[in-house]
C-alpha cells in the first residue's frame, strides 16, 4: 500500500492569520479576568490595586516598537522584495501574533476593571483607576492592530492572489 505525499511533501502546513473571533475570545476572557479579580477584592473587602500612570505609557512604547516593526518589515517584505532569513520571519511572525492577542487581552482587560469604578467616578481613586484604565484599553487596542499589521507585513506578496503557487515557492518568510 502506497501513501500519496502531502500537498507540502512534510512541511507544516502555512501560518494563517490570527482570526478576529480568536481576538475577540482573548479580549472577553480579558474582560471576565477583571472582573473576577474585582469580586475577589470585594469578597476580602480588600481596596482594589490603583492602576499605575506607567502601563498605559509602556504599553504605548510597546506600541510604537512593533508599529516600527510593522512598518519596516512591510518595506522590506513587500515594497523592496528582500529576501528574509526563515529564522527571522518567524520572529517577526510570532511577534505579531504575539502583540495582537496579548493586545486583545489586555484591552479587555483594562475595560473590565474600569467597568467596576464606572459608576463612582465621584471620588477620585475609582475615578484615576477608570481614567488610567481607558488609556490603557486604548494602548491595548493599538497594540492588537499593530501586532496584526505585523502580521500582514509578513506575508509573502503574493500570498493571497494564489494560495496554489505560494505553496511551492520557496522563498517564504
Amino acid at each position: 500500500m502506497t501513501t500519496s505525499p502531502s500537498r507540502t511533501d512534510g512541511a507544516p502546513p502555512p501560518v494563517r492569520p490570527t482570526p478576529l473571533r480568536v481576538l475577540a475570545v482573548a479580549a472577553a476572557l480579558g474582560v471576565l479576568g477583571a472582573l473576577a479579580l474585582a469580586a475577589l477584592f470585594r469578597a476580602l473587602e480588600a481596596t482594589p490595586p490603583l492602576v499605575p500612570w506607567l502601563s498605559p505609557v509602556a504599553l504605548f512604547v510597546l506600541v510604537a516598537f512593533v508599529g516600527w516593526l510593522a512598518r519596516s518589515v512591510h518595506v522590506r517584505v513587500q515594497k523592496r522584495r528582500e529576501r528574509v532569513e526563515p529564522s527571522r520571519a518567524v520572529a517577526w511572525l510570532a511577534l505579531g501574533k504575539a502583540a495582537a492577542l496579548g493586545g486583545a487581552v489586555v484591552a479587555g482587560g483594562y475595560l473590565g476593571y474600569a467597568l467596576n469604578f464606572i459608576t463612582r467616578l465621584d471620588a477620585a481613586a475609582p475615578r484615576e483607576r477608570v481614567v488610567f484604565s481607558a488609556w490603557s484599553v486604548l494602548a491595548g487596542i493599538a497594540l492588537t492592530v499593530v501586532g496584526l499589521a505585523l502580521e500582514r507585513a509578513c506575508r509573502v506578496p503574493g500570498d493571497e492572489e494564489n494560495p496554489e503557487d505560494a505553496e511551492n515557492t520557496p522563498e517564504r518568510p
